[in-house]
């Protein structure tokens, strides 16, 4: 008699580097639990894979495969940060279009060694996907890559648009103290202020396509079977604890980087070396790393999609070398919006010989986990934040847009493990906030939260931990499809 065939889960990220990397690890995990996996990239970010990584980097397993589709954008535009509203206007056409013919190719596929679709994991971003599923009566779960109050940020959109907080009334309100305003309305967020909402409501366009993107996708979450996030209970239990009351299939699995590691120790190494890194890794910064002294080295990386102007870069720059301190920065090459002279100026140079490397990417999780690292400067994304935390490693925090800078206020504010820089960077205050970060009595004080927190993420992850059961949870849904 045959073996029954796997269950078949296809998962499809936004395409984007830090949606990407979530993704990938909850699929290398239901891989190991047993289910045969297709992983959608859009065709732009294949080619970028296979041009970052090398030709036989996307070759996969008999059961772990890989598939494309069309985000619909022109071959020419770049997909940075300031085309995001392009990307959102584009996919519900032209993606859903590619996504749908690409589903139905799997579910009448005539190969016998693919077994029938039984379960889709979307990005909870995109959301043409959810449209898909219902046509072939496909059960959808949604990955959601925000933090748990980042989430719940985005799921008071549409509260402020009753209470008259979207869109603006005058671009003024943007720095005229408006948004220091309390919210208090979310009893789960006490103390939070709209400066601390997810970025896409400050607008005065009451059609803007960020905010109304966003809170499509919110509302997108009500029709799926279930919410998986990547947090644990003991992080965010408030937050989570509000979140059930209107979504009881929710499933905080987190922190990924750690279940997986535990649940995936044993499996196929050639499925472990997949990376889908969208710039190509320096990995002899480890080697740099090495040569430190502990704690002593301050990594500095502003995610992915972050930009900033010269004098920003400039101020940052001087401030970190006017520290002393040692420094890893990643400047990845359109980070700056106008050249990048600061960092090659001789004086510059000169000034951080043998105690600053600048690469253009780095394998961050493993650069966090050196015991050289002793501080973190971040844009405050999810992957980074957690990441952090779960290295033990205490941050200074500069939030550039969607919900990071609700990550930083609960960072700052609620687990103690950051210290937040202005967004009106200045040299004098990073050399500061860096000098107290790596050795002063606030960041001794982050650094004692931050290793409490990695043992609770370390407890959460390990068997009889919160996620590690609401995997298991997950898991038995996914196989039932319900």
């Amino acid at each position: 008699m045959d073996p029954p065939k796997k269950h078949h889960v296809v998962c499809i990220p936004l395409p984007a580097q830090g949606h990407i990397n979530p993704m990938l690890k909850l699929a290398k995990l239901l891989h190991h639990s047993g289910f045969y996996i297709t992983f959608i990239h859009t065709k732009f970010n294949f080619d970028r894979l296979m041009k970052s990584n090398g030709l036989n980097s996307l070759k996969g397993l008999p059961d772990f495969r890989f598939e494309t589709i069309s985000d619909g954008l022109p071959p020419e535009n770049q997909r940075g940060i300031m085309d995001l509203p392009d990307l959102c206007t584009a996919m519900p056409i032209g993606a859903l279009v590619s996504f749908r013919n690409l589903i139905a190719k799997l579910v009448s596929s005539e190969n016998e060694d693919v077994p029938p679709v039984t379960c889709i994991v979307s990005d909870g971003v995109m959301n043409f996907t959810l449209k898909v599923a219902q046509e072939f009566n496909i059960p959808e779960f949604m990955l959601y890559t925000p933090s748990g109050c980042g989430m719940l940020g985005y799921l008071n959109f549409e509260e402020l648009v009753k209470r008259g907080y979207f869109p603006l009334k005058d671009e003024k309100n943007l720095c005229d103290g408006y948004l220091e305003t309390e919210v208090d309305w979310i009893p789960a967020m006490k103390g939070l202020k709209l400066k601390d909402l997810p970025t896409f409501f400050r607008t005065t366009n009451s059609n803007d396509t960020m905010f109304n993107y966003n809170k499509e996708s919110v509302s997108n979450a009500m029709k799926s079977k279930g919410i998986i996030l990547n947090t644990f209970e003991e992080l965010e239990s408030e937050v989570l604890d509000a979140m059930k009351i209107n979504f009881p299939n929710l499933y905080p699995i987190g922190p990924l980087s750690l279940l997986h590691k535990k649940k995936s120790s044993n499996s196929n190494k050639q499925l472990e070396s997949i990376d889908f890194n969208l710039w190509k890794e320096d990995v002899n910064c480890i080697k740099w790393l090495d040569k430190m002294e502990k704690g002593s080295v301050v990594y500095v990386n502003f995610g992915s999609l972050v930009i900033m102007t010269t004098n920003q870069l400039r101020e940052f720059a001087w401030g970190l070398a006017n520290s002393k301190y040692n420094f890893l920065w990643i400047i990845r090459p359109n980070l700056v919006d106008c050249g990048d002279e600061v960092i090659t100026n001789d004086e510059f140079v000169k000034e951080i010989e043998n105690r600053g490397l600048i690469l253009e990417w780095s394998p961050q999780e493993k650069v966090l986990g050196h015991s050289s690292v002793g501080g973190f400067l971040t844009h405050c994304g999810w992957n980074s934040t957690l990441e952090s935390i779960c290295e033990g490693v205490p941050m200074a925090c500069w939030p550039f847009f969607a919900e990071q800078q609700t990550n930083c206020f609960y960072a700052c504010n609620r687990w103690g493990v950051g210290i937040e820089i202005e967004s009106d960077v200045n040299r004098e205050q990073v050399e500061g906030l860096v000098k107290e970060l790596m050795g002063g009595e606030k960041g001794k004080e982050m650094r004692r939260k931050c290793v409490d927190w990695k043992h609770k993420a370390e407890d959460a992850t390990s068997i009889g931990g919160s996620s590690y059961d609401n995997y298991n949870s997950l898991v038995l849904q996914l196989k039932l499809g319900q």
